[in-house]
């Protein structure tokens, strides 16, 4: 697995935010905070942050049902391992960690395929996080001109919303249109550059049958509402940490950092998302009032806490499955 360009600029990015986000913090006052914070709430709020993986495998089942029943067993310890190579490896690798793990353990799951399936993942979380930031907003009364790092919030939400929306309108067209994709793509590629068009063909071939999931209205509502049950879950995760270190704030507070939190952390970070965490949820919790000494103080017992038992678990996978770092360098030729 390459480091690349890409893992060295999360870094860089993850230590800038992260000391951007100590400056004005006492660590003697954060310390303070957490030595007096509920121990058995921020355990049990890391453990309901856990609960979120196992959802996720569920949502992965039905976007692939079009190709495969595949069982609840290797999805779910897929997903274990990608989180925990986005905890320890740079460049989101965990994403490519994922797809290959599935093709190991149900190999009739081509892995151009399975990695089509993620995008169709991502895609609904994105668009699942924006509306709830936006329904967390409205009801959080948040005024529409209050800025982060610049941007108003309600600027931040059309901007995301955007994006989002696009990415899911491209998707449902490729699900919806297959033949007029191919034929487009074979008009443009096929005699100006005809190694390029089959090695294309075949990838574009295992998208639009990741992408089959969209075709049926049913299992689209399914999608998304297991989306939608999976980050409120994590909302719920997020509260209960709050409550343990005497945070008072609306549950809509929860939400509202949780999708903050989401969208920030699709941006290059470190292994773990280091610092870009810890920079949104110092971000979004000002908004409601909450000291940056607080704000801090859950932010890294949240995350050091959460980040054990995913991690610890798909190192268990991992190795169960007879799988190598160096087997990710061979998915990312595959991706390539």
């Amino acid at each position: 697995m390459k480091f690349g360009w890409k893992g060295a600029l999360g870094i860089v990015i993850s230590v800038v935010l992260l000391v951007w986000t100590l400056r004005d913090v006492s660590m003697q006052e954060v310390w303070e905070v957490l030595r007096h914070s509920n121990v058995a709430l921020l355990v049990l709020s890391a453990f309901v942050a856990t609960l979120v993986f196992p959802l996720r495998a569920v949502r992965w089942r039905v976007i692939l049902e079009p190709v495969i029943d595949a069982p609840f067993g290797p999805l779910w310890r897929s997903i274990a391992i990608g989180m925990m190579v986005n905890n320890v490896a740079p460049a989101r690798a965990g994403e490519l960690a994922r797809a290959f793990a599935i093709t190991r353990e149900v190999p009739s799951i081509r892995f151009t395929t399975a990695f089509a399936s993620l995008a169709v993942d991502r895609i609904i979380d994105a668009v699942v996080v924006v509306v709830l930031l936006v329904v967390a907003m409205f009801f959080s009364d948040i005024p529409p001109t209050t800025t982060i790092n610049g941007w108003t919030v309600t600027k931040l939400a059309w901007v995301a919303g955007g994006v989002a929306g696009a990415a899911l309108a491209g998707v449902t067209g490729v699900a919806l249109f297959p033949t007029l994709v191919t034929r487009v793509f074979d008009a443009l590629f096929a005699r100006m550059a005809p190694k390029l068009h089959l090695k294309g063909r075949a990838i574009l071939d295992a998208l639009i049958s990741g992408f089959a999931a969209l075709r049926s209205p049913g299992r689209f509502v399914r999608i998304v509402f297991w989306a939608v049950l999976m980050w409120l879950v994590n909302a719920v995760a997020f509260y209960i940490g709050f409550v343990a270190v005497g945070m008072e704030v609306p549950f809509w507070a929860a939400i509202f950092v949780a999708s903050l939190i989401a969208i920030g952390v699709a941006a290059p970070s470190s292994p773990g998302f280091v610092g870009v965490f810890e920079f949104f949820a110092k971000t979004g919790l000002a908004l409601y009032g909450v000291s940056s000494t607080l704000a801090v103080g859950w932010a890294l017992a949240f995350h050091f806490i959460a980040f054990i038992p995913i991690t610890v678990l798909g190192f268990y996978y991992f190795g169960r499955l007879g799988m190598h770092f160096k087997d990710l360098g061979k998915a990312q030729q595959q991706a390539a």
